[in-house]
């Protein structure tokens, strides 16, 4: 499939995110628990101290500081050595990777406006902060992306790619496979998807974290999926590849089911986990507001 960028939409970001979620964001930043150095200087304040311009401290001397950072005003007055401290101004790196493969528009509200909903947000604090944004739709490749954004100014054509409809095969190995040979900087990957991959999900997470950046999987179910309400005989259809088979569906049925969901998503949180992979379970019925206010504030990622 032949990535796209899409054009600027005539809607805007209010179909996902209205007035006041969004004046919640513009209270936040992205943060990361590791220490992530950009490659420009001066475009975005970090809250590291660093050798920027800007006065923050001063600290004492000890053996093998840098000796041009020492303030001499400072010890002509108290004949003791201080060194001076600035802010750093460091540039850091969103990547937001969506799922619209065909899985994700199943279920009721469906999974597909949850992840939109999810995405707009990251992707508007990190533009209104001046970030770097990259945000790409992904089903067996990449489907659609907007890469290397910067600014406000492109809050429209952001708007633009979150109406790309969920549709299709998924192959996640081989999207991840491209996203990665075109990243250079190391930053804050966030995959959002339901993982519910025929061809698994190990590969794909794996070279995210070769990337030597900062991962977040969030594992997006449907209510339907978590805890179906289904009886007597049925024939599935599988949305991606049409797959079809025909089942009784009984009590016992069920709770097979649901023994087997809840292993799998045990598998990718331990997956994530023993990785350094911060990863959430998320039920698309809820709030896509209260994950990003709460849960990612809680996770480190926003502040």
């Amino acid at each position: 499939m032949t990535p796209q960028t899409p054009r600027t939409s005539k809607g805007s970001l209010r179909e996902l995110l209205d007035e006041k979620f969004m004046s919640k964001l513009d209270g936040l930043d992205l943060l990361s628990r590791k220490i992530l150095q950009g490659k420009l200087q001066g475009e975005r304040r970090s809250k590291r101290r660093g050798t920027s311009a800007e006065f923050a401290d001063h600290r004492p001397y000890v053996v093998g500081d840098d000796l041009r950072f020492i303030d001499w005003n400072i010890y002509g007055r108290l004949e003791q050595l201080f060194l001076k401290l600035f802010l750093e101004e460091q540039d850091l790196t969103l990547h937001v990777v969506l799922d619209v493969s065909g899985s994700m528009q199943s279920g009721d509200p469906p999974k597909d406006l949850f992840a939109k909903k999810l995405a707009a947000a990251l992707a508007y604090v990190g533009l209104v902060n001046n970030n770097r944004v990259t945000l790409t739709a992904v089903a067996d490749g990449i489907v659609a992306q907007l890469s290397n954004m910067r600014g406000r100014k492109y809050l429209p054509k952001l708007a633009g790619l979150l109406t790309t409809k969920a549709q299709g095969p998924s192959d996640f190995d081989n999207a991840s496979r491209q996203l990665v040979s075109e990243w250079t900087a190391t930053g804050v990957i966030v995959v959002i998807s339901d993982f519910l991959l025929k061809e698994g999900f190990q590969e794909g997470l794996r070279r995210f974290v070769g990337k030597r950046s900062e991962v977040y999987a969030i594992q997006l179910l449907s209510p339907q999926e978590m805890s179906p309400e289904l009886t007597g005989d049925l024939k599935l259809v599988d949305v991606e590849d049409d797959d079809t088979a025909e089942v009784t569906i009984s009590r016992a049925l069920l709770d097979y089911y649901k023994r087997n969901l809840n292993a799998y998503c045990n598998e990718v949180k331990d997956f994530c986990r023993r990785r350094g992979i911060v990863y959430a379970l998320v039920d698309s019925g809820q709030s896509a507001e209260n994950l990003v206010l709460t849960y990612l504030r809680t996770a480190g990622m926003l502040g």
